[in-house]
């Protein structure tokens, strides 16, 4: 169970796990785990968070918006991004950086 599938666990009306969720959807759960970690980014940003998410993975609108409905709404999103942002600096692209350099052995 990746990382992901944990957090979407604790996520109410989220799908058992992110292969489920991809499977609702129609794609890969390598691209639905990418996208949902971009629609949480892009949730704490100033415009439209389905279309700044579908500009940075090119993935469909409706396709992300059945995610976004898939795990919760917007308010998931939220507790999604404060889930991520670890040191509360109101960042989380920082701390996932630093789960990936970890993940993949580099500092």
């Amino acid at each position: 169970m990746s990382m992901l599938d944990g957090i979407l666990k604790n996520i109410g009306g989220a799908p058992d796990d992110v292969t489920n969720l991809a499977e609702k959807v129609g794609l890969d759960p390598a691209l639905v785990e990418k996208a949902i970690g971009v629609l949480g980014q892009t949730h704490q940003m100033q415009g439209d968070t389905v279309e700044l998410a579908s500009a940075k993975t090119g993935i469909d609108t409706g396709v992300l918006s059945q995610i976004v409905e898939q795990i919760g709404g917007e308010g998931s999103l939220t507790n999604f991004a404060n889930m991520l942002d670890l040191d509360g600096d109101g960042n989380p692209l920082d701390d996932i950086a630093g789960m990936a350099s970890k993940f993949f052995g580099k500092k």
